[in-house]
């Protein structure tokens, strides 16, 4: 069966070698929390879809408006298997208690590299999720891998990083045209000052960071934040 959890997803668990995004635009705050709702329902009402599905997570994003959804499958193969059998049945019924949801497209990516706490137990949970998504021209595998190097020289070239940042998880899109990093903030205030703080680090003009800024072939670069509201896993 399905059972529903607060616990946020382990973005480095071995076995999801497929992690998927997408976003959905509700409209509304009320239509966010009846829509995050209305998939709580369908998913509990309904036996776990696959055994290579590891988790599914839902979050509200801070503009009142949208919903982010991240998977966690053991293979591509996995989900398409489960588009085949399962996934229009439970569109149906989320659409029919919530019409007029407009579906954004879904990304496909393979985690690239990630930061995190020396004892991710000591970790503080999150209070905000930050969704960096980076577009580029044209497909690349290997810009995209340069790029989230350059990031990491940058955040290694920090002599005193910036508070409230818990970890990043880098995501490379499987038609190499994304990067998507995941972060973990303590809260979406830190996040904010990390953004508008002087000096050396996120946000700052240090050259490595101007160097990632200005990368060749970077198309477009977002910054949405998030709250983890819904976590469903396998009972």
């Amino acid at each position: 069966m399905t059972r529903r959890t607060d616990a946020h997803p382990d973005l480095v668990r071995p076995d999801a070698l497929a992690p998927f995004f997408s976003t959905w635009r509700v409209g509304t705050p009320e239509r966010q929390r009846q829509t995050v709702d209305a998939i709580a329902r369908t998913w509990e009402s309904r036996p776990w879809p696959a055994d290579d599905l590891r988790g599914y997570h839902v979050y509200t994003g801070h503009d009142g408006s949208t919903l982010l959804h991240h998977s966690q499958w053991a293979s591509e193969q996995a989900y398409e298997a489960f588009v085949k059998t399962h996934r229009q049945e439970r569109v149906d019924e989320i659409d029919t208690a919530v019409p007029g949801i407009e579906r954004l497209g879904l990304g496909r990516y393979r985690r690239y590299r990630s930061t995190r706490p020396e004892d991710p137990a000591a970790a503080v949970v999150p209070g905000c999720i930050v969704i960096v998504d980076i577009e580029f021209e044209g497909p690349d595998p290997d810009r995209q891998r340069a790029w989230v190097d350059a990031v990491f020289e940058a955040l290694e070239s920090e002599p005193s990083p910036r508070p409230g940042g818990i970890s990043a998880h880098f995501h490379l899109s499987t038609d190499g045209t994304r990067v998507l990093n995941y972060a973990e903030w303590e809260s979406a205030q830190a996040h904010r000052d990390a953004l508008a703080a002087p000096g050396d680090g996120v946000g700052s003009s240090a050259p490595q960071w101007e160097r990632v800024q200005a990368w060749p072939g970077l198309k477009s670069s977002t910054v949405s934040r998030y709250d983890h509201v819904l976590g469903l896993v396998p009972r």
